[in-house]
């Protein structure tokens, strides 16, 4: 049995799996393995038309646990038009092939929470229209279902929300306390950075977050002023660094060089003795 998601020592280097076909996603996954990746991050809404087996043996094939997402965005770039629903089911049967995990956006099952806030303004974490919170107790209700359905089959699940705004520390660590009641096993938050001080402030959010909230936790602050948030958070103890091994027309660009953040890691550890 692969490792768990949430055990896997801190941090864990993902490699960003993002294909049109099975072939091209294990063939990636096993580049990923070979240049230092501990765990898959795997993007099913690329792979159009995969079926049950052919998941199967994608998950087969990858020697490291495989967190399955769906953020229902094609290869292209484009929206894939799945319903929450459908979204849902596809990260069931990703832990039904095999996943280790799923990762479970915070706006799951109330899609206008994707693009702005739409609760009552009650919480620190609401000031400013946060994206992907929800606050809605029978949408909580409906995600947490998901998350026992998940923890039932012997997987994990990691909570992510991408506010795409900046906050104050005081303000990412009520939010996660807020996620971590839901029971997630990994809890994932991506603010702004607009400038160096937004940036200070995503470094000491990481550091009040290790010390705060239980559960595991990845947050680093998205935006050209935050690109240095994504490497030192993961070495101040955040759960999870997010790379990409060979970056093409789907990656993600500001994410993290896969070698060049495996090589970090390593002589951080040799610097303190590890």
């Amino acid at each position: 049995m692969k490792q768990k998601l949430s055990e896997l020592q801190a941090p864990a280097l993902a490699g960003v799996v993002r294909e049109r076909n099975a072939r091209a996603a294990i063939a990636e996954m096993k580049n990923c393995y070979m240049d230092g990746a501990t765990m898959i991050d795997l993007h099913l809404s690329c792979l159009a038309d995969i079926g049950a087996e052919e998941l199967k043996q994608v998950m087969a094939a990858s020697r490291l646990p495989v967190l399955a997402l769906n953020y229902n965005i094609t290869y292209q770039g484009a929206d894939a038009g799945l319903t929450e629903e459908a979204r849902a089911e596809s990260l069931l049967r990703a832990v039904e092939a095999g996943a280790a995990g799923i990762d479970m956006q915070g706006y799951t099952f109330h899609l206008p929470s994707k693009s702005a806030f739409c609760g009552e303004d009650k919480y620190s974490f609401t000031k400013g229209n946060p994206k992907e919170i929800v606050t809605d107790e029978a949408v909580i209700a409906r995600q947490c279902a998901l998350i026992d359905q998940v923890h039932a089959q012997g997987a994990e699940v990691l909570l992510s929300c991408h506010p795409g705004i900046p906050m104050t520390s005081e303000q990412v660590v009520a939010l996660a306390l807020f996620l971590e009641k839901r029971n997630p096993d990994i809890i994932k938050i991506v603010t702004k950075a607009e400038n160096e001080d937004d940036l200070a402030e995503s470094i000491r959010a990481m550091l009040l977050l290790k010390k705060e909230v239980k559960t595991p936790v990845s947050y680093h602050a998205n935006g050209e002023a935050g690109a240095l948030s994504r490497i030192i958070n993961p070495l101040l103890g955040g759960q999870i660094a997010f790379c990409v091994d060979r970056y093409s027309e789907s990656s993600t660009m500001e994410q993290l060089d896969l070698r060049a953040t495996a090589a970090i890691a390593e002589n951080m550890r040799r610097l303190i003795g590890e």
